[in-house]
């Protein structure tokens, strides 16, 4: 390198700027996803990050055909790079961890920039579209998964919190069904509490808390649609969050039944 500036042929800055180009508009299509999701990391953070790596990459095509570098070695450090700054968008809360999806996009995002700042731009348009297909087609498939009940050896607790509006003097009656249909499918109830609804409308409302282990969704249902056919039973909801320590807690599930007026 002699002078200011370093002596590059017009046309390597011409394919060298079409990879950095590639590798932004590959990551901004990896961003759109996680934008749309409204997610932490959206459409700049990831095309930023594709970006970046590819000039990293960039400079070290330059100095292999000036010094012989072997540019291998800067893909490990960006890969290092990478992981500091996917660590920052993994948040606590609590037991459970939320980010970690977003924090492998943008891990992704980088092998991305990587492969298109090295000249393999097939291979990166390839990548990016399969980090787009975990993300459209396997978030079903994860929901689905996580509504079937939990094999015996899960250590994943499901807290469900449930509530039922009835007539005030069938209160007691209502309170001994609950604990007798949730305990035939082996729910572990922490609490359960009432009250009077305000207004003078006769109605209590009876709240309760339980456990399973594992997830059993449509085991809840069952004991749900039993209570709602009682007579006194006006509306019946129940929502569960499921505390499990790798999770990022996208999903909270919601059931209710209220019969017709």
């Amino acid at each position: 390198m002699n002078g200011f500036m370093a002596s590059i042929p017009a046309a390597t800055v011409g394919y060298l700027t079409a990879r950095a180009a590639v590798a932004l508009i590959l990551g901004a299509a990896v961003g759109l996803e996680r934008q749309w999701r409204q997610r932490t990391a959206g459409l700049r953070t990831n095309a930023l990050v594709a970006l970046g790596a590819a000039l990293f990459e960039l400079f070290a095509v330059l100095l292999t055909g000036q010094h012989g570098v072997d540019p291998t070695r800067i893909a490990a450090y960006v890969v290092s790079g990478i992981g500091f700054l996917g660590a920052g968008v993994i948040l606590r809360d609590g037991v459970s961890v939320r980010g970690i999806n977003t924090a492998a996009t943008i891990w992704c995002s980088a092998s991305v920039g990587v492969l298109a700042g090295a000249g393999y731009i097939p291979v990166a348009a390839i990548a990016a579209g399969l980090i787009l297909t975990a993300h459209l087609a396997l978030r079903p498939a994860a929901r689905r998964v996580d509504r079937l009940p939990a094999a015996p050896g899960t250590e994943v607790e499901t807290t469900y919190r449930f509530r039922a509006v009835a007539r005030a003097a069938d209160e007691s009656h209502i309170r001994t069904l609950l604990v007798r249909e949730l305990a035939r499918d082996d729910f572990v109830l922490h609490s359960v509490r009432s009250h009077d609804l305000d207004g003078g409308s006769g109605l209590v409302e009876v709240t309760a808390e339980l456990q399973h282990h594992g997830r059993d969704d449509e085991a809840l249902e069952a004991a749900v649609s039993r209570l709602s056919l009682e007579p006194s039973v006006s509306s019946v909801t129940w929502n569960t969050c499921e505390p499990t320590p790798l999770a990022a807690l996208d999903q909270d599930t919601d059931g209710s039944w209220a019969p017709e007026p």
